[in-house]
């Protein structure tokens, strides 16, 4: 530890620590343009400036390390002559157009010139202007270059955090601009970071554009519908209508960064394309109802088909509540425990199951890659998790962790990765094989009954990947005391994800025995897939993911519930499409989610769902699915029921409700009652 004196006030900090951090500690503001805590410090734009007692001129707080006595004034007549030419440089090439800049309201530089700025310029030339119109970079963001400060945080946050590179600059000195290649994003992920980033007008968001002031909205902090990361956003509406979304600095698990569904993917919400009553049969046609007559028909159906077997399947999008209240309405009133959370996928519990209870890590997503080791198995983080992809890429570049990548698909992380194990299509259980082999070569420390046990319990395949490559992550991985596998979601729909399961178990287990600290979690690419798991939405599997064959969970559950649960072990989605072919089915139950479009065989999802007796749609859209169904329930969207999801690192979040439910839509919670 050191110790600095600011503005008077004595500090015990760690070594290493910046005048910037120690004085924020304490309180005090030190104003800066160029600063972003997540980026290494650049000290370009001076406003941070501070006098420290020994030394002959100002130094940047943002970037000098404190030593041990050290004494700092931060609020001099110096400083505060500094910082007003500073901002007065700023001003004499910025255009003074803040009644029709998005940034109006909650613009740094607003803040900056009220605080420390001039009361006025000296300067009286003409104002340098690169273009006379804004330029619209890409879909989602447009620029007015000539209100750019040159801070240069959307181009590092592109570079360094996302990776895209898709901003640059040209020209230099009071000539350099910010722009992409020959004008336009090529190869921009169109994520909006540079957006969020920006302390001035000079980059914003198009769908946003001239809609509303930010003192006219009503802001709602809730958590992205999209990918199991559990991104935490801010959403603003005005009069109820939906108007953007942004992010909070250093704030949950994305720390400000959203990728482009999170920032420009909700407007899904205020579309009018929604069901707005609800719908029965009639003549092959759908016709619209009340809910007293929608009822009143299903109660008459549901008589009629009540000697055959049901089916429920949830959307991984729903609350953690509607799941829990599906699946218990499911098997209490239907009978049956014949529920799945995915059209995407059978998941194969019987692997699965011993994974999760044995491995799973709940531990926040931060500390799980802050291990030695993070290897990714399957899929492509950046389309699946691109906020995961940005952390991942913070590891591997500012901790050193050791980046390990087997997989089918190429990714960006590949270019920060320390080995790269390219699998053909399916592979990843053999190049998992492989590795295990290679652990196995190379750990002396290995008990000699290590292999055997695991092939007892698990088999293994026979043959591996024919490649040095996994004698390489093996390598890495017996390097590191520590070490963490992420999983895609996208093994999970593999018709080889049975094995691949195996041999992820096989290689946590030789991990284990090599005394590594271990951490496992799946990367899911929908919002709640694990508190779906939690809540029981699985053909044999209980809330908890107690087993249904566990009498005394079934038991208890029982008992809370005051009805009988089936012991039976129920079918997978695909097992019920199977029974709906076979006629076997009287009534189906889809709650949110869409299998027309989502399963691989439309054609036969098409014929299985005409076989039901009786199909119920409970949605917000009238998908396809939903056109199919005898019963078109009108549900409530994302942003009109509160409830929680639970994120890849098992943190369960509050979603918030944040506009009013369309027409007659109905929480889904309601439509259950």
């Amino acid at each position: 530890m050191v110790r600095v004196t600011i503005d008077e006030r004595t500090l015990e900090v760690e070594a290493g620590s910046t005048v910037l951090q120690a004085a924020e500690r304490l309180g005090i503001d030190i104003p800066t343009f160029c600063y972003l805590k997540r980026l290494p410090a650049l000290a370009s734009c001076r406003m941070c400036l501070v006098e420290i007692e020994g030394q002959r001129r100002l130094q940047p707080a943002c970037a000098t390390a404190i030593t041990d006595g050290m004494v700092v004034h931060t609020n001099t007549q110096l400083i505060d002559e500094t910082r007003s030419s500073m901002l007065d440089m700023l001003l004499a090439n910025h255009p003074l157009d803040c009644p029709i800049c998005d940034k109006g309201g909650e613009c740094e530089l607003q803040d900056m010139v009220m605080a420390y700025g001039p009361r006025a310029s000296r300067f009286r030339d003409a104002k340098r202007v690169f273009h006379s119109h804004d330029i619209r970079l890409s879909p989602v963001i447009i620029m007015n270059v000539n209100r750019c400060i040159q801070c240069q945080r959307c181009v590092r946050m592109c570079e360094e955090v996302v990776g895209a590179v898709a901003l640059g600059t040209v020209e230099k000195g009071m000539d350099t601009a910010v722009t992409g290649f020959e004008g336009s994003l090529a190869s921009c992920d169109q994520c909006g970071n540079c957006v969020e980033v920006c302390p001035v007008g000079a980059l914003m968001s198009f769908p946003y554009r001239y809609k509303a002031r930010p003192w006219d909205l009503v802001e709602t902090d809730t958590v992205c519908p999209h990918c199991g990361t559990g991104c935490q956003l801010t959403v603003g509406t005005r009069k109820g209508e939906f108007m953007r979304v942004r992010s909070k600095v250093e704030h949950g698990v994305n720390r400000e960064t959203l990728c482009v569904r999170g920032r420009f993917g909700l407007d899904f919400v205020g579309s009018q394309d929604r069901i707005k009553r609800p719908m029965i049969r009639r003549g092959g046609v759908l016709v619209p109802v009340s809910w007293d007559e929608a009822g009143d028909y299903l109660r008459r159906r549901l008589s009629a088909v009540a000697g055959k077997v049901a089916g429920g399947l949830a959307s991984p999008r729903l609350p953690n509540e509607v799941l829990y209240q599906f699946q218990k309405l499911m098997r209490t009133a239907f009978r049956t425990n014949n529920i799945d959370c995915s059209s995407r996928w059978s998941t194969p519990f019987d692997a699965l199951g011993p994974l999760v209870a044995s491995f799973y890590t709940r531990a926040p997503l931060e500390e799980v890659i802050g291990n030695d080791c993070v290897l990714v198995v399957g899929g492509n983080v950046t389309d699946e998790n691109p906020v995961t992809e940005y952390l991942l890429r913070d590891c591997a570049r500012r901790r050193q962790t050791g980046l390990l990548m087997l997989s089918a698909r190429p990714s960006r992380l590949d270019a920060d990765a320390r080995a790269v194990v390219r699998v053909p299509p399916g592979g990843e259980a053999q190049g998992l094989a492989a590795v295990v082999s290679g652990l196995g070569a190379a750990g002396q420390a290995l008990p000699g009954d290590v292999f055997a046990d695991i092939g007892v319990k698990t088999g293994r395949p026979a043959a591996a990947a024919d490649s040095d490559d996994p004698d390489r992550l093996a390598a890495a991985l017996l390097e590191g005391r520590s070490a963490t596998v992420l999983v895609s979601a996208d093994l999970l729909r593999s018709p080889r994800a049975r094995a691949t399961l195996y041999q992820l178990n096989n290689l946590l287990q030789v991990l284990r025995a090599l005394g590594k600290g271990l951490a496992m979690q799946f990367l899911f690419d929908r919002a709640n897939q694990l508190g779906a798991w939690d809540m029981g939405v699985l053909p044999t599997a209980l809330p908890g993911l107690r087993a249904l064959a566990d009498d005394a969970a079934r038991a208890t559950l029982e008992r809370a519930w005051g009805a009988e649960i089936p012991s039976e072990p129920g079918a997978d989605f695909d097992a019920m499409l199977e029974l709906c072919n076979g006629k076997r089915v009287g009534a189906l139950y889809i709650a949110g989610s869409d299998p027309m479009m989502s399963c691989p065989d439309r054609k036969f999802v098409q014929r299985a769902l005409r076989a039901a007796d009786l199909l119920i749609v409970q949605d917000a859209f009238l998908t396809d699915t939903a056109g199919l169904a005898d019963v078109v329930l009108p549900a409530a969207s994302y942003g009109e029921e509160s409830g929680t999801f639970t994120n890849n690192e098992g943190r369960t979040q509050k979603v918030c409700k944040f506009r009013e439910s369309a027409l007659e839509a109905r929480d889904n919670l309601a439509i259950f009652d």
